[in-house]
């Protein structure tokens, strides 16, 4: 595979950024990346949202005193707001010129977890997103004092119950064995004290806010430091401790290259982390220009959003319908903002299970046909296999190729794009599929085209990147 395809897809979510990678080179593509500006203007889905506590308390006494339609329009309208904001999301990963921010956005949603099934209001739910936005390349320090103050992930991890005299130790746990400094760095005391510090931590207008009547005052010893500490306190004293920075290093290598990160790697650019007193930019710049240089494609499995994003985009669908998007990742164990619990997806080979795999054929297969994909046809699959009497319509799809080729530059020109590796065996079936007296500027040679490209959707090697 072309390093610029490759990394197009460990950057963004399809191969759309090649020609952007092979003509700037990565060290530009990174800096546009960095640079890139976004819509900061809250989207119209949210515009009659509850937003501040009052608003909260007013839908709250109407739910309380309506009648059962009314509660059902009520939901129904925040069930709406939910899938509209899944949609608008998708839609800038889809569209973005430099789309690495809101892959980072993705991969940090997946490391500080706050599911909207659970938190329930989508304008905090939106509120999470853009801080992950804002700080997607800031300073993981910060980023971490944000998020522990974010409505969402007060809610989440039910810091609402963690008041003086009454201790629930949910967010002070999570803060220290999931966001930070992982298992075995810490003890229960520091849980414990954590909580304390956290206690009376709330939902507020603009984030959470400390409630006097229910915050802990008292001294607390934490990692071996006394005091009367709170949040950002928190924070400050764990990122002096020697391991904080090897948990966060090996996610960002497992969510853009590796499955399972060599251990040195680990070590060496989280020592490299700490040195930059913990900005992600000058982290993601050294990993990423580091790993470009080496041959380690085949190290990962692409998650559903790549899969399908890359798909439509390699089969130029027009008009890309985000709620198919949306109910095919969700299909695929990927439903943003719902992760199963808190350690967020697991990635890897929860990835391409069985059922996954052949879900991932029969929707190559539909597309590649000229049917779209759509809500209703999703539904009707069972374990991936669409039912005969699927509602679709037709859409155009025609791949990529060089029309002054023959058979054989051809299929090395899709594999270079598509595929980590070619076996013989897949060879041969190829040169089946395109046959050396091909014609491309025969009036059918886009379609075949698009059958060795389906073949090739199906082969386990296409699954890796």
């Amino acid at each position: 595979m072309k390093k610029s395809s490759l990394w197009s897809l460990r950057l963004g979510f399809s191969g759309k950024q090649a020609s952007t990678i092979e003509k700037l080179g990565l060290e530009k593509f990174l800096k546009h990346s960095y640079d890139s500006k976004f819509d900061t203007e809250m989207p119209a889905f949210l515009q009659d949202q509850p937003k501040t506590t009052l608003e909260l308390k007013q839908v709250r006494e109407l739910i309380k005193t309506s009648d059962p339609e009314t509660k059902k329009e009520i939901q129904k309208k925040e069930n709406q707001a939910t899938a509209a904001f899944k949609k608008w999301w998708i839609a800038k990963m889809r569209n973005d010129k430099f789309p690495l921010r809101e892959n980072m956005v993705c991969f940090w949603h997946n490391h500080f977890v706050s599911t909207s099934q659970k938190v329930k209001i989508n304008y905090w739910i939106y509120q999470h997103n853009m801080i992950l936005r804002e700080n997607a390349f800031g300073n993981f320090k910060e980023l971490t004092k944000q998020i522990l103050k974010s409505n969402a992930m007060v809610r989440y991890l039910d810091n609402g119950d963690n008041k003086k005299g009454k201790i629930n130790e949910n967010l002070s746990r999570e803060l220290l064995e999931l966001f930070t400094i992982g298992i075995g760095n810490y003890t229960e005391e520091d849980i414990k004290n954590g909580a304390k510090a956290l206690a009376g931590l709330n939902i507020g207008d603009d984030g959470a806010v400390y409630r006097k009547n229910i915050e802990d005052n008292s001294d607390k010893t934490y990692f071996g430091k006394t005091g009367n500490w709170k949040a950002d306190d928190l924070v400050d004293i764990i990122f002096e401790q020697k391991n904080i920075p090897y948990l966060i290093t090996r996610k960002i290598l497992k969510w853009f290259i590796y499955d399972n990160p060599p251990e040195d790697l680990v070590v060496y650019y989280g020592d490299y982390f700490r040195k930059q007193k913990f900005e992600i930019e000058p982290l993601l710049t050294k990993i990423f220009t580091e790993e470009f240089k080496k041959e380690n494609s085949g190290n990962k499995i692409k998650n559903p959003l790549v899969y399908i994003l890359q798909l439509c985009d390699e089969l130029q669908i027009e008009n890309v319908d985000d709620a198919a998007v949306m109910a095919f990742i969700k299909q695929q164990g990927m439903d943003l903002y719902n992760q199963v619990n808190v350690k967020g997806w697991d990635g890897g080979n929860s990835w391409l299970t069985s059922q996954i795999y052949l879900q991932r054929n029969n929707t190559s297969d539909l597309l590649c046909s000229g049917k779209s994909l759509n809500r209703k046809v999703l539904k009707t699959m069972v374990n991936g296999v669409e039912k005969e009497k699927s509602e679709y319509e037709k859409t155009a799809v025609k791949v990529v190729f060089d029309s002054n080729g023959n058979n054989k530059t051809i299929i090395a020109e899709l594999s270079d794009r598509l595929l980590f590796s070619v076996s013989n065996s897949a060879q041969k079936d190829m040169e089946n599929l395109l046959k050396y007296d091909f014609d491309p500027k025969d009036p059918h040679a886009d379609f075949a085209v698009v059958r060795v490209f389906n073949y090739i959707t199906k082969l386990p090697e296409y699954q890796l990147i």
